[in-house]
């Protein structure tokens, strides 16, 4: 399963580095809705600085969307997720080398985010570990379920409004979770019980499915 992973994520790593959609697309998109963000909220920079945490997270889910779709895509022409489906490979290993893949691109942009908000918002990014933390328990929940609802469109020819209206609901507690984790990190939001609970959940999130993309993908794969 691993190694069919790692030969499923090196494949969609290699058509993004040759392709560059994500360094020459969805990056300018993410550095733009941040740009459209301040200057919305710039003549109130206190509430800027407030908001940096849900406004950064809110660039991250929106960039999640656009690199499952991409995901999926690159399979849709010339009988490629047939020939994927066929191929022998371990489903679930497949699943962790999409979504694997998804992830290490939203690490990328997270880190081009994160300069973002430090540049245009003037935030000082305190609680390092939290911080770390939140954004390893996110991605990885984002990654695995836009996978999983990306398979579940990637057949359709509504695919490309269909999937945000799957992921979203779905993924409005780990926007929630990792904004509130985040804002205790970062000073700007009501302590309360610290960001241990926003923490707990989003590991929660990114555990349950991770193990229902494991065990379900292949059907999905089936169905697409």
């Amino acid at each position: 399963m691993l190694r069919d992973a790692l030969l499923v994520a090196g494949k969609d790593l290699r058509i993004e580095r040759r392709s560059r959609v994500t360094t020459n697309q969805v990056a300018p998109f993410a550095v733009v809705v941040l740009v459209l963000f301040a200057f919305a909220l710039d003549p109130d920079r206190g509430l800027l600085t407030r908001a940096a945490a849900g406004l950064f997270w809110v660039a991250v889910l929106f960039c999640a969307i656009l690199a499952v779709q991409r995901s999926f895509s690159v399979e849709s022409a010339d009988g490629a997720r047939d020939g994927l489906r066929l191929s022998g490979l371990d489903p679930a290993g497949i699943f962790l080398g999409k979504a694997g893949a998804v992830a290490l691109q939203l690490v990328a942009l997270e880190a081009l985010l994160a300069a973002g908000v430090v540049l245009l918002y003037g935030t000082d990014l305190r609680g390092g570990v939290v911080l770390l933390a939140t954004c390893a328990a996110a991605t990885i929940g984002l990654a695995a379920s836009g996978t999983v609802y990306g398979v579940l469109s990637a057949g359709l020819r509504v695919r490309e409004t269909l999937l945000p209206l799957l992921l979203l609901p779905v993924a409005a507690p780990v926007l929630l979770s990792a904004t509130r984790a985040w804002e205790v990190a970062l000073g700007t939001g009501g302590a309360g019980d610290g960001a241990g609970p926003w923490l707990r959940l989003l590991v929660i999130f990114a555990v349950v499915y991770v193990a229902f993309g494991v065990v379900a993908f292949g059907a999905l794969l089936e169905e697409a």
